[in-house]
């Protein structure tokens, strides 16, 4: 227990000397998050809660990009193989990346909460409990799945190049950038089949509707994402290499898409039988349905003539 807290210590110290971590960790979330408050929600309390949990996800799900870049830059420069030498484990080495992750994400996610509170004055947070949970879950899937992505990529350039294609459609095509409602029925459809998806919804709903860790939604997403980090953890355990001179077959690479079966079948089940997308809509309606249906003051009947 002592070697793997000195591991997580060590890979904290160099994770937080990582330029890519402190772009996709750090700035991105905080760029998004004044983006989304001051632009898209206007300033306002109400909207800037709805837009909350689409920010929150989208600093969580960053974790999977700057870990996996630490991950093989480490391995080119040789410092996985320093830590081979040594009595660790490849499970411990993913282990701790992923602790180590988890320490240096909360900070970033805090404090857009605090800035929520005290900038903008959102004083309703919702069910903050499942909000939690729901972070940690997807914290710890999306670092997981990160570690799938380095132990599959021979080169940082290849690693960009992966990240990039799964991170585009992660993004906008989950809702975390645009609502559900506004995106066809087609691509909502579609949205049903990505992780992120219910990370988005999970936590708008946590958030902007309060809903208990028991609500059935809040249910889906939890045991979706866990399941998804236990079969990411243990793939990454299987194809992580310490010397860069080892490369992963191409056939080998055709086991990352393994990690997409339980949203396969999950999409295909929320297709058929699910409300995720219709409560999403929902949602968004209901953000603009007092400015819509409140009266102007002369129409109102009390009002003086």
């Amino acid at each position: 227990m002592r070697n793997f807290a000195a591991l997580t210590r060590m890979r904290i110290q160099l994770t937080l000397r990582n330029k890519m971590f402190l772009f996709f960790s750090v700035i991105m979330p905080f760029g998004f998050f004044f983006l989304y408050a001051g632009v898209f929600a206007r300033g306002l309390p109400r909207g800037v809660a709805f837009f909350l949990g689409p920010v929150l996800s989208l600093t969580v799900m960053g974790s999977f990009w700057g870990l996996s870049a630490a991950l093989v830059m480490f391995r080119e420069q040789g410092i996985l193989r320093r830590f081979h030498v040594s009595p660790v484990t490849a499970s411990d080495m993913l282990a701790s990346s992923i602790v180590a992750n988890f320490v240096l994400m909360w900070p970033p996610v805090l404090i857009q909460i605090l800035f929520a509170r005290f900038i903008y004055h959102v004083t309703d947070f919702g069910n903050l409990i499942s909000a939690f949970v729901l972070i940690t879950i997807g914290m710890v899937s999306f670092a997981s799945f990160g570690l799938v992505v380095a132990s599959v990529t021979n080169t940082m350039q290849e690693t960009q190049v992966i990240n990039q294609l799964l991170w585009l459609p992660l993004i906008f095509l989950s809702g975390a950038t645009f609502p559900l409602a506004f995106l066809p029925k087609v691509v909502q459809k579609v949205s049903l089949f990505l992780p992120a998806t219910y990370l988005v919804q999970g936590l708008r709903r946590a958030i902007f509707e309060s809903a208990s860790i028991w609500d059935r939604n809040i249910l889906i997403s939890l045991g979706s994402l866990v399941c998804w980090a236990i079969l990411t953890f243990f793939l990454s355990a299987q194809l992580f290499r310490w010397e860069p001179e080892v490369k992963v077959p191409r056939k080998a690479k055709l086991l990352v898409a393994a990690t997409a079966i339980p949203f396969l079948f999950l999409g295909l089940w929320e297709n058929a039988y699910g409300n995720i997308s219709a409560q999403a809509v929902s949602a968004f309606e209901s953000l603009a349905a007092p400015a819509k249906s409140a009266p102007p003051p002369d129409a109102r009947p009390d009002s003086p003539k």
